[in-house]
């Protein structure tokens, strides 16, 4: 494979469809707190509790759009050393000499490719190793 396609999908070939390595995820955080200082929604929001309750845990919701900008944005794919560093169709491709799973001739009935449970946990395991680097980088 070119190197200049290597950051353009993963060995599963999700991300090309993976909100996360296309930005899409991070963007949308970041238009929806641009909304919410436009419109003053970050200032009025405790005033609007007697409205709606869930106001009352507006500065928690605050903290978890930040973590969606900060989290959710470059993964350059796994192809380059970027995604989940325990995902199992990685390792299946590497140990296969394989570019992507497509190559595979097990493909169709491929356990590791079933459902969106891999894609889930791929998200979860990178998000938990970019926080280990971040962390380690803040030392």
């Amino acid at each position: 494979m070119a190197e200049t396609h290597k950051s353009l999908e993963g060995y599963c070939g999700l991300c090309n469809a993976c909100g996360i390595h296309l930005g899409k995820t991070r963007h949308a955080a970041e238009n929806l707190q641009k909304v919410i200082r436009t419109y003053g929604i970050d200032r009025v929001a405790l005033k609007l509790v007697d409205l709606e309750p869930a106001f009352e845990h507006y500065a928690e919701f605050e903290k978890v759009l930040d973590s969606f900008v900060k989290f959710f944005s470059d993964c350059n794919g796994c192809l380059v050393g970027d995604g989940d560093p325990q995902c199992t169709v990685r390792e299946c491709c590497k140990q296969r000499a394989y570019n992507t799973c497509i190559e595979c001739l097990d493909l169709d009935t491929c356990e590791r490719l079933r459902g969106r449970v891999l894609f889930q946990q791929c998200i979860i395991n990178t998000l938990k190793t970019k926080k280990l680097l971040l962390n380690n980088l803040s030392k």
